[in-house]
C-alpha cells in the first residue's frame, strides 16, 4: 500500500510574522483551545486536525528549510503528518526518496523531541513528517490547560 494511503494527516501547520497574534486569533475569537506553546510555535485543538502555528523566522532558523520561496509567492502552510515511531520517518524518507520526492535534508532529531523529514510539493507547499522522540511532545514543550 502506497504512502498516502497508511498515513493520515494530522496538522496543518500555518508559517505566520507572529505567534502572538495568531494565538489571540484563535483561541480569542475562533474558540481553540491552546495544547502547546513554545517559542515561535503554537498548536490548539479543535474539532478534527491540530491547527499549529509557527513563525516563519524560527522554523528557518532551526530547520534549514526556507519558508518564503524564491518565486514572489510565500510560502504559507505546513501539512503535517505523525508518523509512529522515529524509525518510520526515515523508512518513509527511503520510500519517498525512492519514489523521486526531493527532502529538503536527511531526516534528523530537533529540540522539540521529534524526529523529523521535510520536502515541498511541486507548488511550494511545505510537508513535515515527524514521530515524537522518547516522552512524546510534553518533553520539551508547556502543554497548556
Amino acid at each position: 500500500m502506497r504512502f498516502a494511503q497508511r498515513h493520515a494527516i494530522t496538522d496543518i501547520c500555518l508559517l505566520v510574522e507572529s505567534v502572538e497574534r495568531s494565538v489571540e486569533f484563535y483561541v480569542g475569537k475562533l474558540g481553540f483551545k491552546l495544547r502547546r506553546r513554545a517559542e515561535g510555535f503554537a498548536d490548539f485543538s479543535g474539532a478534527g486536525v491540530t491547527l499549529a502555528v509557527w513563525e516563519r523566522d524560527h522554523m528557518s532558523r532551526n530547520t534549514g528549510v526556507a519558508t518564503r520561496a524564491t518565486t514572489p509567492a510565500e510560502r504559507k502552510a505546513i501539512v503535517a503528518l505523525e508518523l509512529p515511531a522515529p524509525a518510520a520517518i526515515d523508512e518513509a524518507h527511503q520510500e519517498l526518496a525512492a519514489a523521486g520526492v526531493t527532502f529538503e535534508q536527511v531526516p534528523r532529531d530537533y529540540p522539540w523531541n521529534a524526529r523529523c523529514a521535510y520536502f515541498a510539493d511541486p507548488d511550494g507547499t511545505i510537508w513535515e513528517l515527524y514521530a515524537w522522540l522518547g516522552g512524546g511532545p510534553e518533553a520539551s514543550h508547556t502543554i497548556m490547560g
